[in-house]
């Protein structure tokens, strides 16, 4: 969505950022004898066109919606064969009725334009308002648009394109991409934000210990709830992060950050803990069994059997030595459609249950781990590849195209990470260990071991065992 139309047929129908578009121009319209402002400059203009769209939205005076302008790309899988402008007419129009822009037959629908400055693909651009007064009904727009994608596809034997199954990471806004660039930062909040709170769900067991676990990762944290004091949802913000001038925070809802870390999706991490001290080696084992059992799942119960894959994905990042922690968090951003699954799941599955106690085991494994660093850090790696593997298969079964190269390509991360800690030390010595904070191990994760050691966690004085991360 967008509020100023001029602006947007300019970039349209312009050379682009970097050249990057070739022969810009009109497709088809709502008018379909509509000149176009490229090709005919001498009929019409940009300004010319613009004021036409917008005539509807300006007749609304104070009713105008503030974001009027209704921007969609449609486009070509690579490999696909360039369709003419006239078959791009025929999907233009079709997905504006679909969406319920401009319904077939109704000729008071909202004004809309199909621009084309490259072979695969299109734009589709309105505004929201329609002729006879009234605003246009765009609930579901989206995906009633797939379905049709899906039906020019079969039709003229494209490229099929991955079901929309609400499984995709949600990407920051233009505005806060400009955002943390003005700032210098190398992502924006909501990446960061992502990153920390999936940890937080990951390791946690209760409602207070994931609260507890953001604001010790050094985030603010609004909750909701009820009259009785139930916790029904909560948000999260950085402490610097402000708009509205200063005046106040930035605040996203888990279920904003992505679809899995609401707070029900949350909880359904939660269960006592079954596994006493263990290292490395025993997560190992039960991360083995886990993959084996993925082969045997059926389709609910293999959904959350990988979604619990990924919590452990992202506790062997926490936990990880220095040497090879970075590949590890990549392979767990990569992975994370792939713990994903669309539809119904289980959450009883045998491999679920063991993944997850592989993840609380590894939250003891600080503690635990005493010598062979490198050699149990190698194994669970290689397992981890395994199971990894196995998700991949799993979701190739299931016909989840993006969840099966989402799981692909953390898998070769893993490889990459499983090479580094397989490859021998450049200057041999003895093992040094790295102490981290003597607060609970919690938030930011600890600089790693020189030689390779997973860190040890102290805990808080004469008040027990610490927890750690």
């Amino acid at each position: 969505m967008g509020d100023d139309t001029y602006t947007l047929l300019e970039y349209l129908f312009g050379p682009g950022k970097r050249d990057e578009h070739t022969d810009p121009h009109l497709v088809t319209a709502w008018d379909p004898h509509l000149p176009c402002p490229v090709r005919q400059p001498e009929h019409i203009g940009l300004g010319e066109l613009a004021d036409l769209l917008d005539a509807p939205v300006e007749a609304l005076r104070a009713a105008c919606p503030p974001q009027h302008v209704w921007h969609v790309s449609v486009r070509n899988a690579p490999g696909d064969r360039v369709l003419s402008d006239a078959e791009w007419a025929q999907v233009a129009a079709a997905m504006v009725d679909a969406a319920g822009i401009a319904p077939a037959g109704d000729e008071q629908a909202c004004r809309w334009i199909a621009v084309r400055h490259a072979p695969d693909h299109i734009h589709l651009v309105a505004t929201l308002a329609r002729v006879d007064g009234r605003q246009p009904r765009l609930r579901g727009d989206i995906l009633a648009m797939h379905a049709v994608a899906r039906q020019f596809e079969a039709r003229w034997g494209l490229t099929p394109m991955s079901p929309q199954d609400r499984t995709a990471v949600r990407r920051p806004s233009t505005g806060e991409l400009a955002k943390a660039d003005r700032r210098g930062l190398l992502e924006t909040a909501r990446q960061s934000l992502q990153r920390t709170v999936r940890t937080a769900a990951a390791l946690a067991a209760s409602d207070t210990d994931f609260l507890e676990r953001l604001r010790d990762a050094g985030l603010r944290v609004r909750e909701r709830r009820d009259e009785a004091g139930v916790l029904l949802g909560y948000a999260v913000a950085f402490p610097g992060d402000r708009a509205d001038a200063g005046s106040r925070p930035v605040w996203f809802s888990g279920s904003s950050l992505a679809y899995d870390l609401s707070l029900p999706r949350v909880r359904e991490r939660f269960e006592a803990s079954v596994v006493g001290p263990a290292d490395w080696s025993a997560a190992e084992r039960l991360v083995r069994e886990a993959a084996a059992a993925l082969a045997r799942s059926g389709r609910a119960e293999g959904a959350g059997d990988v979604a619990a894959l990924g919590d452990l994905l992202v506790a062997a990042a926490a936990h990880a030595p220095a040497a090879v922690r970075d590949r590890i968090a990549a392979a767990a951003d990569a992975f994370e459609q792939a713990g994903r699954a669309p539809g119904e799941r289980s959450l009883e599955g045998r491999a679920r249950a063991g993944w997850r106690a592989s993840a609380r085991a590894l939250e003891r494994a600080p503690r635990t781990a005493r010598g062979g660093g490198a050699v149990v850090v190698l194994t669970l790696l290689l397992a981890l590849v395994e199971a990894v593997e196995a998700s991949r298969l799993w979701h190739e079964a299931q016909q989840h195209r993006a969840q099966a190269k989402a799981a692909a390509d953390a898998g070769r991360l893993l490889r990459e990470a499983a090479a580094v800690a397989g490859a021998p030390p450049k200057r041999p010595g003895p093992a040094r260990t790295a102490r981290t904070s003597p607060a609970a191990g919690r938030g930011p994760t600890a600089p790693g071991a020189v030689t390779g050691v997973p860190p040890r966690a102290l805990g808080p004085p004469k008040a027990g065992p610490g927890k750690s991360r």
